[in-house]
């Protein structure tokens, strides 16, 4: 008895369509495991109650661009790594120069187009200079004198007119920045975590994508 074994149809072509199958499959599960992870890691923001703002700037991307590979691959990045990482390992922020850092009560607002206020902008802003209260064993204080509370839908706090100073009828010291040596942010992402579970999923996301 014997036994033969052929190969029937044109062996190019076979091959060129397995080929296209794996490429098909590998490239969908690379999308689907970046489009993943960036999912993750923006709810893990949103989650954390740092806002969707921060979430969004987790960005995906594909390569080889525009093309299906075997070789696809993808990249999952933020736009501000800088405070992901803070908030990813944990850090403590001390001032660049090495006093105080100012942080804004509600009371201060914020500059133009959203900008952070800081002290000198706050007193550039109202022409005004803010007075410094040191407290011994408890955070100090910016303080801005002879402010009146604003009456309306805007709300908020505005320098004393004129006439309100010479009487001193409506008149308040308002805090408008708390001044602390230094900040620990605690760690309250995990990046490499669901990197990892995104990456032990590919091979059954490639299965999944074969046709």
């Amino acid at each position: 008895m014997k036994l033969a074994a052929a190969i029937s149809g044109d062996l190019r072509k076979i091959m060129a369509e397995e080929v296209k199958e794996a490429e098909d499959a590998v490239t969908a599960a690379m999308r689907q495991a970046a489009d993943g992870l960036k999912a993750d890691l923006r709810r893990q923001v949103s989650e954390a109650g740092m806002g969707q703002r921060l979430a969004n700037t987790w960005r995906a991307e594909l390569y080889p661009k525009g093309r299906k590979s075997i070789k696809a691959a993808g990249f999952v990045f933020t736009r501000a790594p800088t405070i992901i990482r803070a908030f990813d390992q944990g850090a403590v922020i001390k001032s660049k120069h090495g006093f105080w850092l100012a942080i804004p009560t509600p009371a201060a607002g914020t500059g133009a187009r959203g900008k952070r206020m800081t002290p000198s902008l706050w007193e550039q802003m109202h022409g005004s200079r803010l007075r410094f209260i040191y407290r011994r064993g408890a955070p100090s204080l910016l303080v801005a004198e002879n402010m009146r509370v604003r009456t309306g839908k805007r709300g908020g706090f505005a320098k004393g007119s004129a006439s309100a100073l010479r009487s001193g009828r409506g008149m308040t010291s308002v805090v408008m920045f708390i001044l602390v040596p230094q900040v620990s942010l605690k760690k309250r992402l995990d990046v490499d975590g669901a990197a990892e579970r995104w990456a032990s999923a590919l091979p059954e996301l490639i299965v999944r994508n074969w046709r």
